[in-house]
C-alpha cells in the first residue's frame, strides 16, 4: 500500500534550517529547501549527506501549489539501508489503514468512526467503534531506536504528557481510551517511553497505564515507500521501567567553544582550549535533574573542574542517561575511542579515568558513531 502521490526524488540531507525546514541536494535539481512534516529532534536520523525521501507538492491536477513556501515535502530519511518514515501527518492515514484493514491485534474488531475528535479542551486523532463501545485514539509516530529497542518521544512533548493525562480522565470516566505508538522501524523488539529526554512524559505514562489501552507497534517500509504489510506489536517492560526511570544516573554536557580560550580550571591550573565541541561525562545518583540544571546556570560558585568551563562555554546542551547504575567511568572509556581525550584528571580526580573531557572540532550531534556511543547507553535492551 502507498501513501504517496507522485514520483520519488531521492535527495541528501545538508543542514537544518529550523524545525520544518530542511536544505538538501538532489541530483537532477541541485540545492534546494524542503518541507519537513516532523518536529522531532531526529539527530540520529539528519545526518549529513544522509538520503532524503521527496516529493513534489502539488494539486490533483498536478499545479504546483502557491500557497507554500517550498515546492517539496520530506518523506522519510534512510538508514542502514532502510527509509524510515518521517511524515508525521501521513502516520495518521497510515494508523487508519492498520485499523481498517485489521492488522492491529488488539483492534481487529474496530472501526473508524470520526477523525479529529474534540474532547474537552484536547483533540484526538480518531474515535473508533468497538464492540458496541466508542474508543477514543491517539496516534504518535515513533522513529528513535537502536539495540532492538524504540523509544518515544525524541523531544521534550508538553502537548504529549497532556494527551495521556487527557486520555486517562477519559478513562477513569468511563471514555475507553488508547495510544497507538507507530514504529516505523520492524527490527524492534522493545518499546519504552524516552526516559532520559523526555523524563515528565515518562513518569506519568508508568502512572496511567492502567487507565489508557497502550499499544507500540512497529511495521516497516520498501525503497518505493510502499508499506511492508507486515505488523509486530513490541513489548513494554514495565517492570524493568520502574526500576530505572527514576531523577538519577549519568550525563553528557555538550560545550561549545567558538573562539580558543585560557581558562583557569582550579586545583588544575590555567588551560588552553582550543574551539570546538567538549564533551564532559559526569553523574549524579540523586537530583539528577538539578545537577543538570546547576551546570547550566552561569552565575555560580565554581566547585568542580567543570564549572570553569561552563562559566565561559557558548552554549551547554544537557543529555541524561538516567539509569540505576553509576555508568560514567564506562562512558568515559567509551569515547576515548571516538573523540580526542581533554585535560588530564580533568573532572576524573576520584576516579582511575584518564580525564572525563573530551574534544573535537566538529559537532558530535552531526557524526553517526557519537549517536551510536550514546545509544548504547541509552537504548539497552532490559
Amino acid at each position: 500500500m502507498s501513501f504517496v502521490l507522485g514520483p520519488i526524488i531521492k535527495a541528501r540531507f545538508l543542514e537544518r534550517s529550523n524545525r520544518f525546514l530542511v536544505r538538501c541536494v538532489a541530483d537532477s535539481l541541485g540545492c534546494l529547501s524542503a518541507h519537513l512534516p516532523n518536529p522531532g529532534r531526529l539527530w540520529e536520523l539528519l545526518l549529513p549527506g544522509a538520503t532524503l525521501y521527496l516529493n513534489r507538492v502539488a494539486d490533483s491536477q498536478g499545479v504546483r501549489s502557491t500557497a507554500r513556501k517550498t515546492e517539496h515535502t520530506v518523506l522519510a530519511v534512510e538508514r542502514e539501508g532502510r527509509p524510515i518514515f518521517l511524515h508525521t501527518h501521513a502516520t495518521n492515514q497510515v494508523a487508519r489503514y492498520l485499523v481498517e484493514r485489521r492488522m492491529l491485534p488488539s483492534l481487529n474488531s474496530a472501526r473508524v468512526v470520526q477523525t479529529e475528535v474534540t474532547v474537552g479542551k484536547s483533540r484526538f486523532d480518531f474515535l473508533l467503534r468497538e464492540n458496541g463501545e466508542d474508543l477514543y485514539l491517539e496516534v504518535k509516530s515513533c522513529t528513535l531506536f537502536g539495540n532492538g529497542v524504540a523509544m518515544f518521544p525524541d523531544a521534550v512533548t508538553e502537548r504529549g504528557k497532556r494527551h495521556l493525562l487527557q486520555l486517562a480522565e477519559m478513562g477513569r470516566s468511563g471514555l475507553p481510551s488508547m495510544v497507538l505508538f507507530l514504529v516505523h522501524y520492524p527490527g524492534v523488539r522493545w518499546f519504552m517511553p524516552d526516559y532520559h529526554t523526555d523524563f515528565d512524559f515518562s513518569t506519568t505514562l508508568l502512572k496511567i497505564r492502567k487507565d489508557v489501552r497502550i499499544l507500540p507497534a512497529a511495521i516497516g517500509w520498501k525503497k518505493d515507500l510502499t508499506l511492508d504489510e507486515k505488523v509486530k506489536v513490541l513489548k513494554i517492560p514495565w517492570e524493568y521501567l520502574k526500576g530505572e526511570v527514576k531523577d538519577c544516573g549519568s550525563y553528557l554536557l555538550l560545550l561549545e567553544l567558538k573562539k580558543e580560550r585560557v581558562i583557569e580550571a582550579g586545583s588544575l591550573g590555567r588551560i588552553r582550549f582550543e574551539r570546538g565541541y567538549y564533551i564532559y561525562v559526569g553523574s549524579a545518583m540523586g537530583k539528577l535533574k538539578a545537577r543538570i540544571a546547576r551546570h547550566q546556570r552561569k552565575h555560580k560558585s565554581s566547585h568542580w573542574h567543570i564549572d570553569y568551563l561552563t562559566q565561559e562555554a557558548d552554549n551547554i546542551l544537557p543529555l541524561p542517561v538516567r539509569s540505576s547504575q553509576r555508568l560514567e567511568c564506562e562512558m568515559a572509556q567509551s569515547l576515548c575511542s571516538i573523540m580526542q581525550q581533554g585535560p588530564a584528571r580533568f573532572g576524573s580526580s576520584d576516579c582511575q579515568c584518564v580525564t572525563h573531557l573530551f574534544w573535537s572540532r566538529e559537532n558530535p550531534l552531526h557524526a553517526q558513531d557519537f549517536h551510536r556511543f550514546l545509544q548504547s547507553f541509552r537504548m539497552r535492551s532490559p
